[in-house]
C-alpha cells in the first residue's frame, strides 16, 4: 500500500542539539503504525514535526506521495493530521458535547443572533460516541466524570469526527488501567478499520503488539528499522528499545551482568 503520510530523511536540531537524526517513517491507510521508544528517545519532537509545531530542519514530509510544509499546526489539521495528546486538551468541568465541539461550535441563527446548536451537538456527540462504543448517561455529563479511557475516547472521536485522516496518538494509554487500557486499544482498532492511518506512540511493547500492523522503534533521534506483525518477537522490541547492544557493551565492560 502506498503510504499516506510520510517522513523522509528528516532531522530537527535546537541550536547544536540533534532531536532528531534522520527519521525515516511512513503510515498508510487503514494502518496502525506504532513508534515505540523509551524516555528522551525523541517521540515528542517527532509528533511536533508531523503535526506542525516544529518545521523539520531537513528532510521531506510528503501527504499522498507530495512534499508538504507546515507553517503551524492549523495547517496540518487542514491536511487532516490530528492530534491527541496525553493532556487531551479538555476541561473537566464542561460537558462532553461542549467538550466534543469546542473551537468548531455548531451554529444556529435566530432572531438574527448566532447562538450554539446545543440540539444538534448533543445529537452528534451521542452517535459519535456509541460508534466508539461509549454510551454516556447523556450529552451534558461533565467530562471530569468520565474514565481516562472514556476521556481518550471522547478525543479520539472528536479528532475522527472533524476529518482526522492521519491520527496520532501520544501515550493514549500511560496512565490507563486493565480495563481502560483494553477499552482505548478496541477503539484504535475501530478507527483503523474505518480506514484512517494511526500513528500509536508508546513504550509499551504488550500494548503495541497487541493492535499494531508495523513497529518503528525511535532511539536517540533516530529509526533503528521497521518490522511488520509477526517479524519481530516482543523481547527483541524491548531489547531496541532500551539499547540493546549498548547494554551488552555496558555489561562487558562491567564484566558482570546489567
Amino acid at each position: 500500500m502506498d503510504p499516506l503520510f510520510e517522513m523522509q530523511d528528516v532531522e530537527k536540531h535546537f541550536g547544536t542539539v540533534i532531536a532528531l537524526g534522520g527519521v525515516n517513517f511512513s503510515v498508510s491507510e487503514g494502518e496502525c503504525h506504532c513508534l515505540l521508544g523509551d524516555n528522551g528517545a525523541g517521540k515528542s519532537t517527532l509528533i511536533k514535526t508531523m503535526s506542525g509545531v516544529h518545521a523539520p530542519t531537513s528532510g521531506r514530509l510528503l501527504m499522498r506521495g507530495q512534499e508538504v510544509r507546515f507553517e503551524d499546526p492549523r495547517q496540518a489539521i487542514s491536511q487532516g493530521i490530528a492530534t491527541v495528546y496525553q493532556d487531551l486538551a479538555m476541561i473537566p468541568l464542561m460537558s462532553v458535547s461542549r467538550n466534543f465541539f469546542m473551537g468548531n461550535e455548531p451554529i444556529k441563527r435566530r432572531f438574527g443572533f448566532n447562538l450554539f446548536d446545543h440540539e444538534q451537538a448533543d445529537k452528534v456527540t451521542m452517535d459519535e460516541m456509541r460508534k466508539m462504543g461509549i454510551n454516556l448517561r447523556g450529552p451534558h455529563q461533565a467530562v471530569g466524570t468520565l474514565s481516562g479511557g472514556e476521556r481518550q475516547t471522547v478525543a479520539i472521536a472528536r479528532a475522527v469526527y472533524f476529518g482526522a485522516k492521519v491520527l496520532i496518538l501520544d501515550e493514549p494509554t500511560s496512565a490507563l488501567g486493565v480495563r481502560q487500557t483494553a477499552n482505548v486499544l478496541a477503539t484504535v482498532d475501530r478507527v483503523r478499520k474505518n480506514g484512517i492511518a494511526v500513528v500509536f506512540i508508546t513504550h509499551n511493547v504488550r500494548h503495541a503488539l497487541a493492535v499494531g500492523d508495523r513497529f518503528t522503534v525511535l532511539n536517540r533521534g533516530k529509526t533503528l528499522g521497521t518490522a511488520n506483525k509477526g517479524e519481530i518477537t516482543p523481547e527483541e522490541l524491548q531489547d531496541l528499545m532500551a539499547g540493546g547492544q549498548e547494554l551488552v557493551e555496558l555489561e562487558s565492560s562491567l564484566g558482570g551482568t546489567v
